[in-house]
């Protein structure tokens, strides 16, 4: 760190050291706040890192890489089923009742064909990202776009404008100034279930304008901005609930299949077998079934650049409240927290690599409040670099050196379940 970066991180620290005003941060924001802070840096010793537990998974990590503590919290090694099991092992928290992380459970082919398809194909129309609102993307893709602007660079023939990203405009009158007095309101909707379908299903899920001033942006400098790729149901941010107005994207199969996969393979009974029923509260308790129920409908693909975050939050829209939310990390590493079911509960924080998989599942930890408050960077694995791969991965290396994907799988409805014809009925 330069003395220039140096001196500007102490000011902040410093800064962020004297006494809150009108308001005390609450554990999880405190955790937050301890993780994302580049000044001093944060303490690893209490965060989980499973991979050193596992000598075949320390033997991938890099020199130099920041490793956290395998005893920092209690857990517990379950069962796997099928062919993972080899060379996989999960793991529980017991404070945690449905939480399951799985490190390095993709294998790096895997990894490298999720990265292809995150890009090439689900960063693209139909799917919507969160750039449509304010750009008109190339109907070839943004990353297809990159790709192509990168092999021209060597073409002196080649018009560098038609990889030249317009910007929308607004069509209607221009949008007030919002200036809020005071911190943001946070939308606390309640959580999607039959008896209220219907409000959902006809509440209006305005638009947004785009921006005013957005220049127009080549291709290659516009994909850093991207932050959010859409799968299936469309999720609206504005409401956090999901717009079933909408069609639904035909869902990759490939992702549905890992997903069945790892679900089919934990030996569930392992962590609910003799739990009282009444811990499920107004949800029967259907673990047993997920194997064959389990079918995932709706989804976000994450990128993550350095400074990005991922503040904490409660996933609720969905109507299947228990059944397991797949979260697959791939590229540079991530501090994950996940508590309980407010703010108040101190979350535990852990370190996830490329090619490992959380599960959240259950009445309590399906919805935790859980988030990522900081990108660890220069942690691209081996596998994830142009050496290991041989010709055409050099943009994918370029990009992922920075960046950190996470393919975030939920179901949304029972299996069998029509959302349009429960709303035109409704």
């Amino acid at each position: 760190m330069d003395d220039k970066t140096y001196k500007k991180a102490l000011r902040k620290h410093l800064k962020q050291k004297r006494p809150l005003p009108d308001h005390e941060w609450t554990p999880f924001r405190a955790a937050e706040k301890q993780y994302k802070a580049k000044f001093p840096p944060p303490d690893l010793s209490g965060v989980l890192d499973l991979w050193p537990r596992d000598r075949d998974n320390e033997t991938h990590l890099l020199k130099n890489e920041p490793i956290g503590n395998p005893m920092a919290v209690d857990t517990k090694s379950i069962g796997l089923n099928g062919v993972k099991q080899t060379w996989t092992k999960a793991y529980t928290i017991p404070q945690i009742p449905g939480l399951v992380i799985i490190p390095n459970y993709l294998s790096h082919e895997e990894q490298r064909e999720l990265i292809r398809w995150s890009l090439c194909n689900q960063a693209r129309q139909p799917n919507e990202t969160n750039l449509d609102i304010h750009y008109h993307l190339p109907s070839a893709g943004l990353w297809n776009t990159h790709v192509l602007a990168c092999n021209s660079e060597s073409d002196v023939g080649s018009d560098e404008n038609c990889y030249i990203v317009r910007p929308k405009r607004p069509t209607g009158p221009e949008p007030p100034v919002y200036s809020p007095d005071g911190p943001r309101p946070l939308i606390d909707n309640a959580p999607l279930d039959i008896s209220h379908f219907e409000d959902v299903y006809s509440q209006p899920k305005s638009i947004p304008p785009p921006s005013l001033h957005l220049p127009p942006t080549h291709a290659s400098k516009l994909l850093y901005k991207l932050r959010w790729a859409n799968i299936g149901y469309y999720y609206h941010w504005g409401s956090k609930s999901y717009d079933f107005t909408k069609p639904k994207t035909e869902y990759p199969q490939y992702v549905r299949r890992i997903c069945k996969d790892v679900v089919r393979s934990i030996e569930w009974r392992q962590l609910w077998e003799g739990t009282p029923a009444e811990e499920w509260g107004d949800y029967a308790p259907d673990w047993e079934s997920w194997p064959e129920t389990y079918e995932p409908d709706a989804g976000i693909v994450n990128f993550y650049q350095p400074k990005d975050t991922l503040c904490g939050h409660v996933d609720r829209s969905e109507m299947c409240a228990t059944s397991p939310l797949v979260s697959i990390s791939l590229g540079n590493a991530a501090i994950f927290l996940i508590g309980g079911n407010t703010r108040s509960v101190r979350p535990v924080p852990i370190i996830l690599r490329s090619g490992d998989i959380v599960i959240m599942s259950g009445p309590g930890c399906r919805r935790a409040y859980h988030g990522v408050p900081r990108i660890l960077e220069g942690t691209l694995p081996d596998h994830l670099r142009s050496h290991e791969q041989g010709g055409g991965w050099d943009p994918y290396e370029k990009y992922m050196e920075t960046t950190r994907i996470n393919v975030n799988v939920r179901q949304v409805f029972p299996r069998d379940f029509d959302p349009l014809a429960q709303g035109n009925n409704s």
